[in-house]
């Protein structure tokens, strides 16, 4: 079985020397023998035992504490709970940090887009990552809600063609047209816009929103604070915008 000096096993759990002589002194890491020299000589195990030591006193632990959880009767109980609480921190950590770098690769796609840097184009950036979530709700409601319409539309169109059967088109066509203003005021609520050239986050006319020329993400509207026309980016209402409404 192989045995360690103490540089050694320092070495081999990355603390200093002195560490390994205080842990020593402190009672809670003996090596197993001396040598005819006098030299302090630890086993395996000692090894796997420094290793435990030190992952403790990461998590805080104290030299006392150590002692006293050391010297029960089962200590890999409580030490296993210890690594599966470490386990689930150290995974949501992973987690938070995942999500950190894609709103980092979003920001840096988003400046390659832009045709002038400006520390306001970052903050419009930041602005549409923090409602993107909220604004893809918004989304999914409209298709979820919107998609029986066009089915019973489609359907219609074909019976009216194959069949002759008119009156299902005129059914659609009676809950069509409330159903999308009612729908319109709904989506325009919730909506907001961000102008491209004094970039205020505004809330347009019901009128102007609903006649506007648009893109999935974009519509043609008049910033009320600058007066320009032209398309502005889409995004979820935020409080403070819903508030001022």
């Amino acid at each position: 079985m192989s045995k360690y000096t103490t540089g050694e096993i320092a070495k081999l759990c990355g603390v200093t020397v002195r560490t390994v002589q205080y842990y020593d002194k402190r009672g809670i890491l003996v090596p197993s023998e001396l040598s005819e020299g006098g030299r302090r000589l630890y086993s395996e195990d000692d090894v796997k035992r420094m290793k435990v030591i030190c992952f403790l006193r990461d998590l805080g632990l104290s030299i006392d504490s150590i002692r006293q959880l050391l010297a029960e009767e089962d200590p890999g109980s409580v030490i296993q709970l210890l690594l599966d609480q470490q386990e689930t921190e150290l995974k949501e950590e992973i987690t938070e940090r995942e999500e950190r770098l894609k709103k980092l690769q979003e920001l840096k796609a988003g400046l390659k887009s832009l045709t002038q840097f400006s520390i306001e184009s970052i903050g419009d950036i930041a602005y549409i990552m923090a409602n993107k979530k909220e604004l893809k709700k918004i989304h999914t409601v409209m298709l979820l809600t919107g998609l029986p319409l066009c089915i019973l539309q489609v359907s219609s169109i074909i019976l009216w063609i194959t069949k002759g059967i008119w009156w299902l088109f005129l059914t659609w066509a009676v809950i069509a047209v409330p159903y999308g203003v009612i729908f319109s005021r709904w989506y325009f609520r919730r909506v907001a816009y961000i102008c491209p050239q004094c970039h205020t986050v505004f809330k347009p006319t019901f009128k102007e929103a609903f006649w506007a020329s648009h893109t999935p993400a974009t519509r043609k509207l008049t910033c009320p604070s600058c007066g320009h026309h032209g398309f502005c980016v889409e995004v979820a209402a935020g409080l403070e915008v819903a508030e001022n409404a």
